[in-house]
């Protein structure tokens, strides 16, 4: 009985409509209970559809994607974060068909990416940033954290020095944190959160990164004046500029789907690639890599922002070693300290009035270009009494290599004159007192937020 009242119900709305009484009327005598018509078979609606009537559906299933699960590939976790819109533009097709014309640079990148990528990875799911921005340092510097540009950007994101300032990104003879891959990216990501929340769109915020937030402000400012719309695509900018979202996109792009572009993207293990040890006290370059048995150049690659063979006792400054030579590190450390072995045989020589660099040089048993390797020195270094000199001792290990391979900024443009020649000399040399290593495994700690200077 519920049944046939609900029907009747349904059919008594259908009646009310304009010319529907009639037929609402003879549909309910159809379907009334045989109970009320003792000579009448109870109708049926029928469950299914004959053949004939079956409707197909040719389109393959869309697929799903289990975000509670991470993948066991880093590329697909990353697929997994893209969240930016994408960017319709003629340039993204020419910088595509740019990268696919190089495929020994795109992979020469892509493995180069594969100690730092997770790390950034993590950091920007941390911060609910889209994970194609881990993709960003391949159109700044390919992923090379000792990269150098003319407009004196340094490192893996290209901080130039004001800006790294602004980030507290220590900059002096020791070393440069802009090429430090944790304290880079934790002050990239903070410019990237600024400039967004500045723009409120991830493209403008991009312009920005490359040209400065005051440059796109004044285009903006300068097309709201005109009527125009003031979107990525129609601003006024330059080439550069112009050319930089579409370089990220294009990569994107190739990274979604590689066997549509016919690349053969190899698989990165969704795990961290690096850890952390904290330390205390100066330390050698080339003792620190012997202790973790990992070769000087990938320690460096690990270890970018030291620009001595030495490695200062300063704040915030750990040691990044692979992930699985940590352990191996700490052991070898702990029998190196048994047998009270130092940490580090590199002394400081200051320089005495009219005391020359050959004879220094002489009375440490290096040539005088080794001397002016180990300690930066160029044609623009001015050499005064006191500047301080660093020479290996007796017991240093590896100076030689150490010189060929340890990250040393270009020399500086000259200062403005005649010729209209621009830029600054270099920073005085300082020092730090040597001392005991304490080695303990952490994690990076989070920097604040800082309220940030325009570029």
């Amino acid at each position: 009985m519920p049944l046939f009242r609900i029907t009747l119900a349904f059919l008594l709305l259908f009646a009310a409509l304009p010319g529907r009484a009639e037929q609402a009327l003879q549909l309910s005598q159809e379907l009334r209970p045989s109970a009320m018509q003792p000579d009448t078979a109870p109708s049926t609606l029928p469950l299914t559809l004959s053949p004939s009537q079956e409707v197909k559906d040719d389109l393959p299933p869309i697929p799903t994607i289990d975000l509670t699960t991470q993948p066991d590939d880093l590329w697909q976790r990353m697929r997994n974060g893209f969240s930016m819109p994408n960017l319709d533009s003629p340039l993204v097709a020419d910088r595509q068909a740019w990268y696919l014309n190089r495929p020994d640079l795109l992979k020469r990148v892509f493995e180069r990416s594969r100690r730092y990528i997770y790390h950034i990875v993590t950091e920007l799911e941390k911060r609910g940033m889209p994970t194609e921005l881990a993709l960003l340092p391949i159109v700044e510097s390919s992923f090379n954290p000792l990269a150098y540009s003319r407009a004196r950007a340094l490192g893996m994101w290209q901080f130039i020095p004001s800006t790294g300032k602004n980030y507290k990104l220590q900059q002096n003879w020791w070393f440069d944190q802009r090429r430090d891959v944790i304290a880079s990216t934790s002050a990239a990501l903070d410019y990237l959160q600024y400039i967004y929340e500045m723009h409120g769109d991830w493209h403008l915020a991009l312009a920005s990164y490359n040209w400065g937030e005051g440059a796109v402000g004044r285009a903006i400012a300068k097309n709201n004046a005109k009527g125009l719309p003031t979107d990525y695509l129609h601003l006024t900018m330059p080439g550069e500029t112009r050319y930089y979202v579409p370089k990220l996109q294009a990569i994107k792009n190739i990274i979604a789907e590689p066997g549509l572009f016919g690349i053969n993207l190899d698989p990165i293990p969704n795990k961290p690639y690096f850890g952390v040890v904290e330390r205390e006290g100066n330390m050698d370059v080339a003792l620190a890599a012997q202790l973790a048995e990992i070769p000087v150049d990938e320690f460096v690659a690990l270890n970018p922002a030291y620009s001595r063979p030495v490695m200062p006792d300063s704040a915030n400054s750990p040691l990044v070693l692979p992930a699985d030579k940590i352990q191996t590190f700490i052991t070898n450390l702990e029998n190196h300290e048994a047998q009270d072995k130092p940490l580090s045989a590199w002394h400081t020589h200051n320089l005495k009035k009219g005391e020359k660099l050959d004879s220094v040089a002489a009375r440490y048993g290096i040539s005088t270009a080794r001397l002016k390797q180990l300690n930066g020195i160029n044609v623009r270094t001015k050499l005064t009494p006191g500047f301080r000199l660093l020479v290996p001792g007796k017991d240093a290990i590896g100076h030689e290599q150490i010189a060929a391979r340890l990250p040393q900024m270009p020399a500086e443009p000259a200062r403005a004159g005649k010729k209209g020649k621009k830029g600054k000399a270099g920073a005085k040399a300082t020092g730090k007192k040597r001392g005991v290593v304490k080695a303990k495994v952490r994690k990076p700690a989070a920097k604040p937020k800082t309220k940030p200077k325009k570029r």
